[in-house]
């Protein structure tokens, strides 16, 4: 039996996106769209598909209340993607958001609501799944490698900075960074920033162009070498794999999977 989707921002850049995936996957259907452009418009065409018989409508729980939908897809910005999770939470609905930039206190109250209500979420900074494999690696190299810098560069429209991507690069390599340091001689920074964020020591350097979509390198250093893992998504695509991963896996859960990483076998 296919898993039936809703999708909140189904008129955006990403809304489409899984919209489309969504109606080519055999093992999904699309039953709700949620969005305050496009009202009335049918998602499948507006995604650039076979019209889907699903029109995009405003009220996220009257959709829900309509629909019937067990997931709930939402890569909206962070205090909407929220709201919405609650929304979905609350009437047993899954949600599945790939949005970043929520708050540790969101993230909390995510992990309460779903824990409260017995019902399945998932939070993924990156839904692709050779970036969740590069912030794997990284975390295994820092064992041995402990003096690490990450760089991640985003189309200019993305308004968080750091990416959540690079956050959580940043808290997997701690849970597993070896306690050697190197020593540094006093910095002296001519201009303020020029060293990027520091995350626990990590530091992490946000680039925002024109021509990106989410691209990430962490670089460690060692005596005598250095190492390079990086990451590239040239095309929102390479998000859905991971997103329907997460749509069919949801539900097996009873509270807040924080990371793709934990759906892997």
């Amino acid at each position: 039996m296919n898993v039936r989707v809703a999708v909140a921002g189904a008129a955006g850049r990403m809304g489409r996106e899984v919209v489309r995936a969504v109606i080519g996957d055999g093992e999904t259907e699309l039953v709700a769209a949620v969005d305050r452009l496009e009202q009335g418009q049918d998602a499948g065409e507006l995604a650039g598909v076979a019209r889907a018989g699903v029109a995009v409508t405003e009220d996220l729980a009257a959709a829900i209340a309509a629909a019937r939908p067990e997931v709930l897809v939402d890569f909206t910005r962070a205090e909407a993607a929220y709201e919405n999770a609650l929304v979905a939470l609350g009437a047993g609905v899954s949600p599945v958001i790939g949005t970043t930039g929520m708050s540790a206190e969101q993230l909390d109250g995510l992990r309460a609501k779903a824990a409260a209500t017995g019902v399945g979420a998932v939070v993924a900074p990156n839904f692709a799944l050779g970036a969740v494999l590069m912030m794997m690696f990284a975390a295994q190299a820092a064992r041995y490698l402990p003096e690490v810098e990450i760089i991640e560069l985003h189309h200019n429209a993305k308004v968080d900075a750091p990416s959540g991507t690079a956050v959580k690069t940043a808290q997997m390599i701690q849970e597993t960074r070896a306690a050697a340091r190197i020593a540094r001689p006093t910095e002296e920074i001519k201009i303020a920033g020029s060293r990027g964020g520091d995350l626990d020591g990590i530091h992490i350097h946000s680039v925002r162009l024109p021509g990106f979509v989410a691209h990430q390198e962490v670089i460690f250093g060692g005596q005598g070498q250095t190492l390079s893992i990086r990451h590239d998504s040239t095309d929102r695509t390479s998000f859905m794999p991971g997103v329907l991963m997460a749509v069919k896996k949801v539900r097996v859960h009873k509270n807040l999977v924080y990371g793709l990483e934990n759906l892997l076998d």
